[in-house]
């Protein structure tokens, strides 16, 4: 493969310090381009909230696809991967080097590894599903998902209605679970790709992670929430549905105190980091870092092969 075809990806858990390790990429002198591969970040009224990076940093190179979305919309990792795809080609044309950045799983399999063609489900039981995660709640049937489909469960948020509902849909319409139709998934040979993961222990990781949130809220968390509650006050649309967001959001809402708030937002986001692990650590074609070590070395033999 040529260096057009060359992207570096860096995932892992929440918190982790993927961030840092690619502007230190950036500082170090390459002409990287970072593309958001995080599902949460995608929304524009919640930068705080979704720890998008702040005005400084995206001085360091450029960014893309980060804040693009109103709450009100949805998004699907077809969508995403789209996009993706032609920043990536993009970049290239400019002689930049793609550095794909984020947690969410399913975008950079979808990118990297394909995705299956799952058949068109109809209309009318995709209809019953959304109106059952909205009726009895996304954590009753997550709860109940668990226990047809525990692999896919384990990987989404009991909040991601959209995620619930679709898998409910394609096991009830063909009859075989959302995380065996991915295993199907043709595999992509498209990019020559460095898979990067930054990560930590639980243990390690969850201080920090409580430490993020303080420093979240002293940067205006709370009025973040606000404002984009003034835009869209629906907390069951789309953005409303990453972790911190809709935690916030009962808090303003005034069905929990603010250290209730703050506490299950911890909880969630620790949750959510052990989901993200679950995900990631099984594939072994990724090298893994502890933030404080440097994945530098390791990106220059990659393109320079």
């Amino acid at each position: 493969m040529t260096a057009k075809n060359k992207v570096i990806c860096i995932m892992g858990p929440t918190g982790a310090g993927k961030t840092a390790q690619s502007l230190a990429m950036a500082k170090a002198g390459l002409p990287i381009c970072i593309i958001n591969a995080d599902s949460r970040q995608l929304y524009r009224d919640f930068p705080i909230i979704s720890a998008q990076p702040d005005e400084e940093e995206k001085q360091v190179c450029p960014h893309r696809l980060f804040g693009y979305l109103e709450t009100r919309q949805s998004s699907s990792a077809v969508d995403w991967m789209e996009r993706a795809k032609a920043e990536i080609k993009n970049a290239h044309e400019k002689n930049s080097i793609p550095v794909l950045v984020g947690g969410t799983g399913f975008y950079f399999q979808s990118l990297l590894d394909g995705i299956v063609k799952i058949p068109d489900i109809p209309e009318d039981i995709r209809n019953h599903y959304i109106r059952e995660v909205e009726e009895r709640g996304s954590l009753v049937m997550h709860e109940k998902l668990q226990k047809i489909d525990p692999e896919y469960a384990a990987k989404i948020h009991f909040n991601d209605k959209q995620r619930i509902a679709r898998a409910w849909e394609v096991y009830t319409a063909t009859g075989k679970k959302f995380s065996d139709w991915h295993k199907e998934t043709p595999k992509n040979t498209e990019f020559d790709v460095l898979r990067i993961g930054i990560g930590l222990p639980l243990e390690e990781l969850t201080p920090i992670l409580c430490k993020r949130t303080d420093i979240m809220l002293k940067k205006g968390a709370l009025e973040e929430a606000q404002k984009a509650m003034e835009i869209c006050s629906d907390i069951a649309a789309p953005g409303w549905s990453g972790i911190g967001c809709i935690e916030i959001a009962q808090y303003l809402l005034g069905k929990c105190s603010l250290q209730e708030c703050q506490a299950l937002w911890n909880k969630n986001t620790r949750s959510y980091a052990k989901r993200q692990w679950t995900w990631f650590r099984p594939d072994t074609r990724i090298h893994w870092f502890r933030p404080e070590e440097q994945s530098l070395p390791l990106v220059m033999e990659f393109l320079q092969k």
